[in-house]
């Protein structure tokens, strides 16, 4: 059965996301859009982005940053 896929790389030609759809399923673009600038606000800063992020939302801060380089890094970092 025939699918869709959608790749997308990074500047240095590797790929970053792919996501494959079956054929009977169409693609939504809101949806790559939300990956492309997840994928471009987490390579340059150390967070991650949760389920449902939406750009301008709350990130979760990575680990290994401890909570004390998070606020010198970030600001006050909210708990919730």
């Amino acid at each position: 059965m025939t699918v869709r896929s959608v790749f997308i790389l990074k500047p240095d030609k590797t790929i970053a996301l792919m996501m494959t759809y079956p054929a009977t399923c169409g693609r939504n673009f809101d949806e790559i859009l939300r990956c492309v600038d997840s994928l471009q606000l987490t390579s340059g800063e150390s967070v991650a982005t949760p389920v449902n992020w939406k750009k301008g939302d709350d990130v979760i801060v990575n680990f290994p940053l401890t909570d004390a380089d998070a606020d010198d890094k970030f600001g006050k970092v909210s708990s919730s």
